[in-house]
């Protein structure tokens, strides 16, 4: 049995008592691969046990994780994660058919059989692969190397040494392939460069092969990203910017003249400032080169011109995106004078053409509203996107009928309609007048009533990654896992998070750890006010910086019952000193800067506050975390075990930053329902790997 420590808060120990007191449930067999029951129903279920259609088996049984579409020579390529072979992932092509719809004809893998294609450049990747006609480039997992073939064909390493690369773009003529290179350096950071590979046919005809060594196009900034080139070959633009900024706060587009040899002059910064975040250069057929700028306050589209640059667009919307990996794309010329691009508003994104000479956009009527992967070419395009009804999908259509046709699902789980809970976008009054957002999903379910008499259901509030990041309301078969079961979900866009213009990313400038848990204490705040939920019954729950969020909420705050925390951050300090290169200085801007403002580090981290931490908890944690390595989690769990509070750990071996595998992506979102129904008084079966250590006081 649990028992109570007796610095818990009365909430906390409502719920824990709630949990273990005399509940009488029917005797039931469960399997957690389809939410199925044996048995027969006594009496109705408690939020929580409800009969669900939707097990951890569907969430990743032939589950993808699609990106990177691109359109070369009448055919679409597009990137698979493969939860069910590893995380494994794999360049996958098909032909374009001529008809309207869009369709494709025998899909097949464009990268050779047990290849990984993966970079991990930044830890997040990005950028991994690259076509140009018949010609493949990709980077593989197993050496960090670029390998170069024919698609479909042998592959063989170009590059050599300890470097690893992202971010690869071919010339429109075939003779250079540019990638983002990160040198290793004995006692320092990695150094990041612009290279460029002179390519053509090997001798024999079989292959690509390099031409001597890799020329630097660009160095000397501590990062670089985002490489494009002129139609005519004449220049290369891309983008860079220093520590401690990140892409989001502050980035410099710099361009220089090339020629059949390589660069010729010097490189030199053509937009951009100290307090202007850039995203995707791209040359348009003409040679004008285009961007996204948040110089108006949202990320709009620029055009350069002689005196500078000059603003296309100028809504309160957002066409950028938070730049964590490589090589991706909101907007796409449909010719020359029309731009396809992916806009957000209030937290949603919407298809648009965007009238290059005016500015002005006409919405496409696809119903999606989470878009991503942007691309067009030959008459066509594509796009990862979902909607409230479907989960992410590829799409693909004839670029004169804007009318998208689903070509690949990533999650062919198949939700009865009766049962999905749509999303419901929300404001909320946080601390200090600040309005905050979220999407909110009730339980529903087809078969179950709404819970035993005067019951309310218990609340998961979901505190997304990055903390420059956001969630959107498109189906997320993971969301509804827990509102089939009776719980209700809140999936939190708290200040700091994109989608809402720069003024509402900037909130979290010197206040991460403050605000973003403000605003998700509000939110369950005013849900448990209004009667939505069990006051009582509240958890919180975050991955990465969301961990941290999640973490905080639980210590510094006595609202929450209980919480997990994905490979999240209890020690600031730590993960400044441990943590790689790409965010080594993202907490300068968070936080504050090291070591002046060191006691901030301290205050604000809930490893140094075991006094106040009096919260079940449970932890999931990659031991291969270069982000967020496993001893932020392996130091909460000896406060936890200190204090003699209950908690868990689940440790992966192989698993990084995010989890891969089918069967740890199984064990987690399992383990966290079966860590709630001990402390919530429903009943849930019992992972294999899990276990809640009970305290003794």
């Amino acid at each position: 049995m649990i028992r109570l420590p007796v610095a818990l808060g009365m909430a906390r120990q409502r719920a824990l008592k709630h949990a273990h007191s005399a509940v009488a449930l029917p005797a039931m067999a469960f399997d957690s691969n389809a939410g199925e029951k044996r048995g027969r129903l006594e009496e109705i279920r408690p939020y929580g046990s409800w009969e669900s259609p939707i097990g951890s088996a569907d969430l990743v049984r032939g589950a993808l994780r699609l990106s990177a579409p691109r359109i070369e020579r009448g055919q679409l390529y597009w990137l698979e994660g493969r939860a069910g072979e590893g995380g494994r992932q794999v360049v996958v092509f098909a032909r374009l058919s001529g008809s309207a719809s869009g369709s494709l004809s025998g899909a097949r893998e464009a990268t050779p059989a047990g290849v990984n294609v993966r970079t991990r450049v930044h830890e997040y990747g990005g950028g991994e692969y690259a076509v140009w006609r018949d010609r493949i480039f990709f980077v593989d997992d197993a050496d960090g190397q670029i390998h170069a073939g024919h698609v479909a064909g042998a592959a063989l390493p170009i590059t050599k040494g300890a470097s690893q690369y992202a971010d690869l773009v071919v010339s429109p003529d075939g003779r250079w392939l540019l990638a983002i290179e990160e040198r290793p350096r004995d006692g320092a950071e990695p150094e990041n460069r612009l290279i460029a590979i002179s390519i053509r046919e090997s001798d024999a005809g079989s292959g690509v092969e390099a031409i001597g060594a890799p020329l630097v196009v660009a160095s000397g900034h501590d990062f670089y990203a985002s490489p494009t080139i002129a139609p005519e070959g004449d220049r290369i633009a891309f983008l860079a910017w220093d520590h401690p900024d990140m892409p989001w706060n502050a980035t410099l587009l710099e361009m220089v003249r090339w020629g059949d040899a390589g660069p010729l002059g010097q490189v030199r910064i053509v937009a951009g400032s100290s307090s202007e975040s850039l995203f995707q250069p791209r040359f348009s057929q003409s040679g004008a080169l285009y961007f996204v700028s948040d110089r108006t306050g949202w990320w709009n589209l620029m055009r350069l011109g002689g005196e500078g640059s000059v603003a296309v667009t100028t809504e309160r919307s957002e066409i950028g995106r938070p730049q964590w990996v490589f090589g991706q794309s909101s907007w796409s010329f449909l010719d020359a004078r029309t731009v396809l691009a992916s806009t957000t508003i209030e937290g949603s994104d919407s298809l648009v053409r965007i009238d290059l000479e005016n500015g002005s956009s006409r919405p496409l009527s696809t119903g999606f509203n989470a878009i991503d992967g942007v691309q067009t070419g030959e008459g066509w395009a594509t796009c990862i996107a979902g909607s409230a009804h479907e989960a992410s999908a590829l799409f693909a259509w004839r670029a004169d009928t804007d009318a998208p046709e689903r070509i690949r699902e990533s999650a062919p789980i198949s939700i009865p309609s009766d049962v999905i809970s749509v999303g419901v976008p929300r404001e909320f009054a946080s601390a200090d007048g600040r309005t905050t957002h979220a999407f909110i999903y009730l339980p529903r379910s087809e078969k179950n009533p709404p819970g035993r008499s005067g019951e309310r259901p218990p609340l998961l509030v979901k505190s997304h990654g990055g903390p420059t990041s956001a969630t959107s309301a498109a189906l997320d078969p993971r969301i509804q896992y827990w509102t089939s079961r009776g719980f209700a979900v809140a999936d939190v866009n708290y200040a700091g998070s994109t989608g809402y213009g720069r003024a509402y990313r900037d909130l979290l400038e010197q206040r991460w750890g403050i605000v973003d848990v403000e605003d998700c204490v509000a939110v369950a705040r005013a849900l448990a006010s209004e009667g939505e939920v069990d006051r009582d019954r509240l958890a919180i729950s975050g991955g990465s910086a969301g961990g941290y969020t999640t973490l905080c909420a639980l210590t510094f705050h006595d609202i929450f019952a209980a919480g997990a925390s994905h490979y999240g951050i209890g020690d600031l300090e730590a993960l400044a000193r441990d943590t790689h290169k790409f965010e080594s200085r993202y907490t300068d801007w968070l936080v504050g800067p090291l070591p002046e403002m060191r006691d901030r580090y301290i205050e604000r981290s809930p490893v140094h506050h075991p006094e106040r931490l009096g919260c079940p908890i449970i932890f999931f944690q990659g031991l291969e975390d270069k982000v967020v390595p496993p001893n932020q989690a392996e130091a909460m769990i000896a406060v936890l075990a200190r204090r003699g509070i209950p908690h868990a750990y689940v440790p992966f071996e192989g698993e990084q930053h995010g989890f891969r595998r089918a069967e740890n992506i199984r064990t987690a979102i399992d383990g966290e329902l079966y860590f709630y129904s001990q402390l919530f008084a429903f009943e849930a079966p019992r992972p294999e790997r899990v276990r809640v250590v009970a305290a003794e006081a």
